[in-house]
């Protein structure tokens, strides 16, 4: 298998793509788990929504980037290869990605 295919719904990710990706996960999940906080310490109503924008603008960010690998590596090596059915497939996932 090629290093930046996707055909077999894997891909290889150097190791600095994982941290940044898993660092970038990390700080979400404790924004998360500050929101629980807030809920536990009855804060207020405003100050949670607050805080739960900015969860889901950090997770936004994090499929930005997570697509931006994707279409640079997967979906040009599959339109290289001739494999057309790869934009089928992009489509669908910006499809899901815009609800």
């Amino acid at each position: 298998m090629e290093e930046n295919c996707c055909c077999h719904k894997t891909k290889d990710r150097s190791e600095e793509e994982k941290k940044a990706l898993v660092h970038r996960l990390n700080r979400i999940a404790g924004q998360i788990q500050g929101i629980k906080g807030m809920i536990e310490r009855d804060a207020y109503c405003t100050d949670i929504l607050v805080q739960s924008s900015a969860v889901s603008a950090a997770v936004n960010a994090f499929n930005k980037e997570l697509l931006a690998s994707h279409i640079r590596t997967c979906v040009a090596q599959d339109i290289r290869d001739g494999k057309d059915e790869t934009i089928d497939d992009l489509v669908k996932t910006l499809q899901k990605l815009m609800k």
